[in-house]
């Protein structure tokens, strides 16, 4: 995928990644674009049916010594359906110690974008209501693929 509107996919992203940004190149590219300057590596992207769209992104830069879990991440879950829904994005980092970073409420067209300094192999979560409450995503996402 590289070169697709300036994104790449990691080496070690999770699989069906490629797949998702694939599918709607303007939409990666948009989510990309949230996360600001330079976040233009997918770690992890999935789909949950029509209704919405997560994507974890890398900027390229390391935080600390550790090359495989020092990752900056980014995170964003776009609203698929065009209506305003109750939503929320979180990014839990690999580190136990760290506190989960974290965007929920009414949202028209995405949750986030959300950061962890230290990202990489920790895990994204997704979640979105309809109007009268009802659960239509409530998934896990790993970020990148880990040894």
């Amino acid at each position: 995928m590289s070169g697709t509107g300036g994104l790449s996919v990691a080496a070690k992203a999770a699989s069906g990644t490629e797949e998702v940004l694939k599918a709607d190149t303007a939409a990666a590219v948009a989510a990309a674009n949230v996360c600001g300057s330079g976040y233009t590596i997918s770690v992890s992207a999935a789909r949950y049916g029509t209704y919405g769209t997560v994507y974890t992104w890398w900027n390229g830069t390391y935080s600390g010594s550790n090359t495989l879990y020092d990752r900056p991440i980014c995170a964003v879950f776009f609203n698929d359906t065009g209506i305003t829904h109750y939503m929320g994005v979180r990014l839990k980092d690999n580190y136990t110690s760290t506190a989960d970073s974290e965007d929920f409420g009414a949202f028209s067209q995405y949750a986030g974008p959300v950061y962890q300094s230290k990202g990489y192999c920790g895990q994204v979560y997704s979640y979105m209501e309809d109007a009268t409450g009802k659960v239509l995503v409530d998934n896990y996402l790993g970020v990148g693929t880990c040894d």
